[in-house]
């Protein structure tokens, strides 16, 4: 099969790679669809330890069934793979399983593939009536709507009384910003400095959104989502959350700095890390997509797996307006 190969920082490579070969429990599916991730870009930087070359990255797929008797069954995937018998799993934490995995990550190769090998329990049905780029949304989406969930048992308000603060306005930023409207919370401003990405976002999401230097004055907020992850966000992020406000941590852009730790603590500010999603928070993502609760998702751009380098560049770039580029080995 055909795959899109990392090799080195800021080098993919479009090449022949060997069949997947299902194991126990799993089954093959043939992609159709595979979003590009912050986290994608930092392993294509060489900034992810992870990940080193050669691998297949991307984890955000959409695809059919392809064998067995769900021949031909459309699907979006769980890439995070568990035990289902940790103490973590049994309590319904299953993302922190101690011994999980997830494609795009060794042992398991990527979804920048024609084909993947999934555990038929990760896989979600998709309706004939959802276009599977757009089903592919399911994992992105899903990290935003496990960060929703978490702050709003923290802050224990009603919906109506919280006001959110969405940093980023990638595809982990706005998916945050839609779960917050699909789960009660209509009061939601995004901070996104890209002039494109912004008034992307702007007319053709329905979404309020700002710059870092044009939040108003005075305004706090009892809910930050930071879905970047740099010192500069943390930082905003530690500005603007209220007392006893929360501020839910969802990117990995690095590793140290920005948090007011001292005004957090005088100020009873809640910091929770929240990591992917568990296997609940995905179906329930998956079915708020299949119903409409979180709009109509047409803010992607789908270019060939085949010209996935360039994609990476122009995202590097600054010069792509979508909140996400999705790839497509078939196009």
């Amino acid at each position: 099969m055909k795959a899109l190969v990392y090799i080195g920082p800021e080098a993919l490579d479009h090449r022949d790679v060997p069949d997947p070969t299902p194991k126990n429990g799993e089954v093959l599916v043939k992609v159709d669809s595979v979003g590009i991730c912050g986290s994608d870009m930092h392993a294509f930087l060489g900034h992810d330890e992870r990940r080193p070359a050669p691998l297949i990255l991307g984890h955000e797929v959409a695809g059919t069934i392809t064998g067995g008797p769900r021949d031909g069954t459309r699907v979006t995937v769980n890439p995070l793979v568990t035990c289902g018998t940790c103490p973590f799993c049994l309590a319904g934490q299953d993302n922190l399983c101690t011994t999980r995995q997830i494609i795009s990550m060794a042992p398991r190769e990527g979804g920048f593939a024609e084909y993947i090998t999934m555990p038929e329990r990760n896989l979600v049905t998709v309706p004939d009536d959802i276009a599977l780029s757009v089903a592919a949304l399911a994992e992105p989406i899903a990290c935003g709507w496990h960060a929703v969930r978490k702050a709003k048992a923290v802050l224990n308000r009603k919906d109506r009384d919280i006001r959110a603060l969405v940093i980023g306005g990638g595809a982990i930023g706005l998916g945050a910003a839609l779960s917050c409207q699909a789960q009660g919370i209509k009061d939601v401003l995004i901070v996104e400095p890209n002039d494109l990405r912004r008034a992307y976002i702007a007319t053709q999401c329905a979404q309020t959104v700002t710059t870092p230097q044009t939040i108003p004055p005075q305004t706090e907020f009892d809910l930050v989502v930071d879905g970047v992850g740099y010192e500069a966000t943390r930082k905003l992020a530690s500005e603007y959350a209220r007392s006893g406000g929360v501020i839910a941590h969802i990117g990995l852009g690095s590793n140290a700095g920005g948090l007011d730790v001292r005004r957090m603590t005088l100020q009873e500010i809640t910091f929770i890390g929240t990591y992917t999603y568990t296997a609940e928070d995905f179906r329930d993502t998956a079915e708020a997509i299949f119903d409409g609760r979180l709009g109509h998702l047409d803010w992607t751009e789908q270019r060939p797996l085949k010209y996935g380098q360039k994609a990476f560049c122009d995202i590097r770039s600054g010069v792509v307006a979508t909140p996400k580029i999705i790839l497509s080995p078939d196009m």
